[in-house]
């Protein structure tokens, strides 16, 4: 994209294909960090995926194992659940969508838990007094309980799942609404993402995109990151 704010990360930092990208970050100072949650903060595959199973088991339909509930995932529950049943079973959307609803209560608690050294991360971070905050297209409740559950309290600023009245990414408004609570202009946050959805949010929304290699609909041409470690030279030593 012209005139995009691109990166230039560690040398651990690979494209999909395992090729180095660049040596050192040379980007702009990041004075924010917008997160997203599934797939980047926290592995959530399991408890989806246990979820979704659950679900189907009470509509008496046949089940999918975890790596294809993954390609489900990335666009909210809708689109899992459209994915997962597929064109000929579309009648059953509604059905399933109240159903996963349910046992999401109480199986995302299954498998689901932070990335390896993302709290201690966070931790120094706040230390910094960076601010910090979480944006997912999953339903807003879900979102509160899951950061509530698994990180420090008040580590976020802001923790915002999918809401009705607004928009899901790929859209920027609720990005572009958390900047200007901080006094920040876009270009100066970083969204942290996983994700082609996470990729073109911050494409939309202006921000500096930072997206890991590990998470679900990894984009593919795009510099990436390998570990939780390949963020800090972005977020301490940019400029």
């Amino acid at each position: 994209m012209s005139g995009e704010l691109l990166p230039k990360l560690s040398p651990s930092v690979k494209t999909r294909l395992g090729k180095s990208i660049h040596t050192n970050y040379r980007g702009p100072v990041i004075r924010g960090l917008i997160f997203d949650l599934d797939g980047t903060l926290v592995d959530s595959l399991p408890g989806i995926a246990t979820a979704l199973n659950h679900s189907l088991d009470d509509l008496k339909l046949p089940n999918h194992p975890q790596n294809v509930v993954e390609t489900f995932i990335g666009d909210g529950i809708l689109n899992l659940v459209i994915r997962a049943l597929g064109p000929d079973l579309a009648d059953q959307q509604g059905a399933l969508l109240s159903a996963f609803q349910k046992h999401y209560a109480e199986d995302w608690k299954t498998g689901t838990h932070p990335y390896p050294g993302f709290v201690e991360l966070l931790e120094e971070i706040r230390q910094r007094e960076i601010p910090m905050a979480v944006l997912s297209n999953k339903p807003h409740a879900y979102t509160v309980e899951i950061v509530e559950a698994l990180f420090p309290k008040n580590i976020f600023d802001s923790v915002r799942g999918h809401r009705e009245e607004f928009p899901k990414k790929p859209d920027p408004t609720t990005a572009r609404q958390i900047i200007s609570d901080w006094n920040l202009e876009p270009g100066e946050v970083a969204y942290v993402g996983d994700s082609t959805v996470d990729l073109a949010t911050a494409r939309n929304g202006s921000m500096i995109p930072l997206i890991f290699s590990w998470g679900y609909g990894t984009p593919e041409d795009f510099p990436l990151m390998d570990s939780v470690n390949d963020l800090r030279p972005a977020i301490f030593n940019a400029g």
